[in-house]
């Protein structure tokens, strides 16, 4: 060899070797774009709640539902998904659409600013 170095390992056949580095760098990458997608969806966008309100947050996509908890003054939401439910006027205008920030928690999307009247996440599944 002139000056580098070969990084295979060979087998008695000649085979199986470059197979396995393979494999394994495969599964490498594969891992890699994991970790990469689960700090997208951590660093996903966020939402400002409408200035002045402290907003509900509700057991389901209704105002008939249990509050769960209430968001402070000048918060910030993710929202998963979101999902058709009772129409409710707020200040960005009137909506059927509820965001869910977390399992079993909705807000009203005449709360929150997206900056859209329609969906901006996913729908959420049933």
């Amino acid at each position: 060899m002139s000056g580098t170095q070969e990084n295979t390992v060979g087998t008695a056949d000649g085979t199986g070797a470059d197979e396995a580095a393979v494999v394994a760098e495969a599964e490498a990458v594969t891992e890699a774009e994991g970790v990469a997608a689960e700090a997208m969806a951590a660093t996903a966008a966020t939402y400002q709640v409408a200035p002045g309100y402290q907003v509900n947050v509700r057991s389901g996509p209704s105002t008939s539902a249990s509050v769960v908890r209430q968001l402070p003054y000048g918060a910030r939401v993710s929202i998963r998904c979101q999902r058709r439910g009772q129409r409710v006027s707020g200040p960005y205008g009137t909506t059927d659409i509820w965001d869910s920030i977390a399992p079993g928690q909705y807000v009203s999307d005449s709360y929150v600013h997206t900056g859209s009247d329609g969906f901006v996440a996913p729908n959420c599944a049933n």
